[in-house]
């Protein structure tokens, strides 16, 4: 009987070491886990960067830059109010839930008139349009209106319940989380910027990729879609093409005839021109000698 009893007694204990180690593991593996979807500040991990250091500091001075230096008249304008507003938008709510209506206060704060005839898309050709308008002073991409010059490039976003700004993640395009702060916020003033879109307007498109024209895009779920035919005369494309890069797409291939479609049905008049001289002359700057530059 004894050999027997020490026996099952020390099946018993290594029975209950093995219980104890698969504790301690699982619960590793759990506060791991915890941790991961945890940041110390107690915001959600995300895969995209964080919000973008000094955002208030940086937020305040484009404000008080655009204001009183840029655009004088425009000098009455509460840049503190209009930070206030911005947070507010965002802060303490659902990264994965935020609505136009969110944003309202903020652009009720920063109304701004832009003149008929001075509107200018742009999808795909973000560093040659703003050289352009940098250059050429009396057109506006929404980067040059006031609320797209302050969050430029910027990131942001916070947490439900959290009055704290998540500065370590926020979430990336490829996530399910297609109501983010800054994908609902472009959205958005992308919306207002095309309504109230007056006269002429203008888009530059990039003619060296595939479809210079892509229904999905900002300019084309959106901006198009919100044109008014009763304020726009005609919408104008330039298609442009990188000096020395592919010519993949023009004004007679098949994502141009998809927008004249478009602009058919919503009655407003539609031109294209490839390579619109004006700014081929700004892409010739940085390639004088090329063949197809004057």
């Amino acid at each position: 009987m004894a050999p027997w009893s020490s026996s099952s007694r020390g099946r018993r204990v290594c029975c209950c070491v093995l219980i104890g180690l698969g504790v301690l593991v699982l619960g590793a593996a759990v506060t791991a886990g915890i941790r991961r979807w945890l940041q110390p500040s107690g915001h959600k991990q995300w895969e995209g960067a964080g919000t973008t250091a000094h955002i208030s500091e940086i937020f305040l001075g484009r404000c008080f830059t655009y204001t009183q230096i840029i655009h004088p008249e425009l000098r009455d304008k509460n840049c503190q109010k209009i930070w206030n507003a911005f947070k507010n938008s965002f802060i303490s709510k659902d990264t994965c839930n935020i609505t136009e209506e969110d944003y309202q206060p903020l652009i009720k704060l920063t109304t701004q008139t832009l003149p008929c005839n001075q509107t200018l898309f742009w999808s795909k050709t973000n560093v040659l349009v703003h050289r352009y308008t940098k250059a050429q002073k009396e057109l506006f991409t929404l980067e040059d209106t006031l609320l797209g010059y302050m969050a430029d490039d910027l990131i942001w976003c916070g947490s439900s319940g959290n009055s704290e700004m998540n500065y370590q993640s926020c979430p990336s395009r490829m996530e399910n989380c297609s109501n983010s702060p800054v994908f609902v916020f472009w959205k958005t003033v992308s919306k207002k910027f095309a309504e109230a879109a007056c006269g002429v307007v203008h888009v530059m498109l990039n003619g060296s990729i595939s479809r210079a024209f892509v229904r999905n895009s900002i300019f084309g779920s959106i901006e198009v879609m919100n044109l008014h035919q009763e304020r726009v005369h005609s919408l104008r494309a330039w298609v442009m093409h990188d000096i020395g890069g592919d010519f993949s797409d023009s004004c007679s291939g098949s994502s141009i005839n998809d927008l004249r479609s478009i602009m058919r049905e919503k009655n407003i008049p539609f031109t294209c021109q490839d390579d619109y001289k004006p700014v081929r002359y700004i892409q010739c700057v940085s390639h004088p000698e090329h063949s197809s530059c004057p």
